[in-house]
């Protein structure tokens, strides 16, 4: 039985920022691909705000993404713990779905396909409703599915954008005010003021378990605005998210298992480590893919797996450190970990964050009384030097 004809040079099962932002770097360096996406909603990005510092990017790709970043604070960012409140210089941004989308989907046009895949393999794709779509490279991007192959904690948040009956005052994000109580997880705030009356507050836990209660921490944010002194004229916004930590794994069999084709974003285990900040990662997987000779399947699978598997190997510390915070300290003393990592120097919070840090940093990272039983932290790092969870 003869294969039609492809429609398309390239398809990408799912919409979120991964592929987004692979679509739109072809359709800038290589306009005469045809690169197809396919989300169930047929709307890129979801519900999302991705946020970056001036650090994690070259200038080039802050500027090739300025159309779908409408937020940047220039002077710096905010941290407070209990016994230290610190301002860094370093320049924030954030970006948004509904940005995002804006731009690329009209680049797309008819390309961008609502639907959902039911089978995905080297050379097609099928979707719920009977298609099948045929193409010479296919890449999963659908993010991340339930492994037994990788040690994962969890990030989990609800973010509301509300809008304030008078100025809330900030002039600048708060990553973490950890001062809010704490619990069986490690709790802090994050905050983005959008404009004098407009912030997006995010209550986030780094916690053992998957677990999101929308409700609960919904109430939770609303307590955090009365102590602040604001009143909410509105809720405009609200996102939600679970996200992975890695402790550990075994990434070769991670990549045996599921349909034999590329992957990007989470469904590739492409996230920093420790604060699952993903743009970075999906950034430079776009670069590679639109700089790459050969985009046939077998090529992009290469490609993207060597990828994944070398920054796994790099990024061995960082899990380490996750360890650290969620097998070595109790739930309710974490934030003393992450307290004791932002009296560090300017540059090592920065490369830190870029996942970049030199063996120095590693070194100033780890020096000193850890913040956690030591019998415990020992026992991590016994775990590492033996090869164990990396």
């Amino acid at each position: 039985m003869s294969v039609p004809d492809p429609a398309f040079d390239l398809i990408l099962v799912g919409g979120g920022l991964s592929a987004a932002l692979i679509a739109w770097r072809l359709a800038l360096d290589r306009p005469e691909m045809r690169v197809a996406v396919i989300e169930r909603d047929g709307r890129l990005g979801g519900n999302h705000t991705w946020s970056f510092f001036d650090g994690d990017l070259s200038e080039a790709d802050r500027a090739w993404l300025a159309p779908a970043t409408p937020h940047r604070w220039p002077e710096g960012y905010d941290v407070y713990f209990p016994g230290l409140s610190r301002s860094l210089k370093t320049p924030y941004n954030s970006l948004t779905s509904e940005r995002l989308h804006a731009v690329v989907a009209p680049l797309l046009g008819d390309r961008l396909i609502a639907g959902e895949a039911v089978e995905i393999a080297p050379g097609h794709v099928t979707l719920g409703d009977g298609r099948t779509l045929f193409a010479p490279g296919v890449i999963d991007a659908r993010g991340p599915a339930a492994t037994p192959h990788l040690d994962l904690g969890w990030q989990v948040f609800v973010g509301r954008t509300l809008r304030l009956a008078k100025p809330h005052g900030l002039t600048r994000p708060t990553i973490m005010d950890a001062t809010v109580g704490q619990g069986e997880a490690y709790r802090f705030v994050y905050l983005l003021p959008f404009d004098a009356h407009t912030v997006m507050v995010e209550d986030t836990y780094y916690a053992d378990r998957p677990t999101l209660d929308p409700a609960l921490i919904g109430r939770r944010i609303d307590a955090y605005a009365r102590s602040r002194g604001w009143t909410i004229e509105a809720v405009v916004a609200e996102e939600q998210g679970v996200l992975p930590i890695a402790l550990g794994g075994d990434i070769d069999a991670f990549w045996d298992e599921g349909p034999q084709v590329a992957r990007t974003g989470l469904a590739a285990a492409l996230f920093h480590p420790t604060t699952g900040y993903s743009l970075p990662d999906a950034v430079a997987m776009a670069r590679m893919i639109a700089a790459l000779p050969d985009l046939s399947s077998p090529a992009l699978r290469k490609a993207t797996e060597a990828r994944s598997k070398a920054l796994w190997a790099d990024r061995a510390f960082y899990r380490l450190l996750n360890r650290m915070l969620f097998r070595a300290a109790e739930p309710s003393q974490r934030w003393r970990v992450l307290r004791r990592f932002y009296g560090l120097s300017e540059g090592v919070v920065r490369r830190f964050y870029a996942g970049h840090s030199t063996t120095l940093d590693k070194a100033r990272i780890l020096a000193g009384k850890p913040p956690v039983p030591i019998g415990k932290a020992m026992r991590q790092l016994r775990d590492t030097h033996a090869g164990a969870s990396l």
